[in-house]
C-alpha cells in the first residue's frame, strides 16, 4: 500500500489510551477519574454513536476530543496530528473541521443576535468577506430546510426543533469533517426528534462529514449510527456494528440499556422490566463476591 492509499485509509480521529481527570476540591484528596483507557475510531463520512447513562463519561469523550476537558494520559489523534494538548490558535485553525451542536438548542444561541448574524459569526472569524459570508448564510439555511426570511428573526422566534436546525447550520458553516454531537435531540419530542436525525443522515450523505453522535438512548444511536461505543462509570465496555450491540448486546450493562427502552405493548413492557431487574440482581451479586474476595 501506498504512503497515499494508507493516508486515505487511515482514520479521521482516534483515541488511543484515553485518561481524562480532573483535580478534587478536598485537600491531598485524589484526582477524580472521569475517562479510563479509552480507545475509539472515527472513519471519513462514519457515525460513531456514544452511549451510557448520565454520569458515565460520554459528555466527557466528547469535551475531551473539542479540547474542553483536560487530557491525563493517552492521545487524541484528528488526521493524523495528534490535538491532545493543542493550544488555543491550534484549536482556532481546528475549528475549520471539528464542530459541535449541543444538547440545548437556545442556550448555546445568543438570544440577542439574529440568525443571520449568529450563522454569519464563524465565518468572520475565519476571514471570509461579508458578501461571501451572506451567500454561504443561505446556503446553510436552506441546507437545513430553514427559509431565507430566518435571517432576520432571532433564536425566541422558532420552535426547539427549528432552533436545533440553526445550531446545525452553524456546526455546518465551515465545512467541518467531524461534528460531535452532544445529545443534539434529547431535548425534543419524538416526532421533532425523527425529523432531526433523518436531517443528519441527509447532511452526512450530501457532505461525507463524520458524526461522533452522544446520546443515552439505544433506539437513537441504532438509527444513526454506523458503529457503537457503550461507556459504563468511564470506560468503554463494548463496541460494535450498531445493529449487532443494540440488537443483540453482549454485556449486562448493554443489555439493561436495551431493556430500560420502552416499548408500546403492556405484557413486553413488563418481561422487560423483569428481565431489567434480574441483570440488575446477578450484577449486584458479582459485586458483592468480588469485595468479599478482595
Amino acid at each position: 500500500m501506498s504512503t497515499l492509499e494508507a493516508t486515505q485509509n487511515a482514520p479521521l480521529l482516534t483515541v488511543d489510551n484515553l485518561v481524562v481527570e480532573y483535580p478534587s476540591k478536598k485537600f491531598r484528596a485524589k484526582p477524580f477519574r472521569a475517562l479510563t483507557d479509552i480507545n475509539i475510531t472515527i472513519g471519513q463520512g462514519e457515525t460513531l454513536g456514544l452511549v451510557g447513562e448520565s454520569g458515565s463519561g460520554k459528555t466527557t469523550l466528547g469535551r475531551a476530543v473539542l479540547g474542553l476537558a483536560p487530557v491525563t494520559g493517552g492521545r487524541i489523534t484528528f488526521e493524523g496530528e495528534d490535538i491532545s494538548h493543542a493550544s488555543r490558535r491550534q484549536r482556532r485553525t481546528l475549528s475549520r473541521d471539528l464542530q459541535v451542536v449541543f444538547q440545548d438548542p437556545y442556550t448555546s444561541l445568543n438570544p440577542a443576535l439574529e440568525i443571520g448574524d449568529i450563522l454569519a459569526e464563524p465565518l468572520g472569524v475565519q476571514g471570509m468577506a461579508q458578501t461571501a459570508a451572506k451567500k454561504r448564510v443561505k446556503e446553510l439555511l436552506d441546507q437545513v430546510g430553514l427559509p431565507s426570511d430566518a435571517i432576520h428573526r432571532l433564536p425566541r422566534e422558532f420552535s426547539g426543533g427549528q432552533r436545533q436546525r440553526v445550531a446545525i447550520a452553524r456546526a455546518l458553516a465551515l465545512s467541518p469533517k467531524l461534528i460531535v454531537c452532544d445529545e443534539p435531540v434529547s431535548a425534543l419530542d419524538l416526532s421533532t426528534q425523527a425529523r432531526v436525525l433523518d436531517l443528519f443522515l441527509q447532511i452526512q450523505k450530501d457532505t461525507g462529514v463524520s458524526y461522533l453522535f452522544v446520546s443515552h438512548d439505544l433506539d437513537v444511536v441504532r438509527h444513526i449510527s454506523h458503529r457503537v461505543a457503550v461507556m459504563y462509570h468511564g470506560e468503554i465496555v463494548e463496541q460494535g456494528p450498531a445493529e449487532v450491540v443494540t440488537r443483540d448486546p453482549e454485556h449486562p450493562y448493554t443489555q439493561r440499556l436495551l431493556l430500560a427502552s420502552p416499548v408500546p405493548d403492556p405484557d413486553r413492557q413488563e418481561q422487560r422490566r423483569a428481565d431489567r431487574h434480574r441483570l440488575l440482581d446477578i450484577q449486584r451479586q458479582q459485586t458483592e463476591q468480588a469485595g468479599a474476595l478482595a
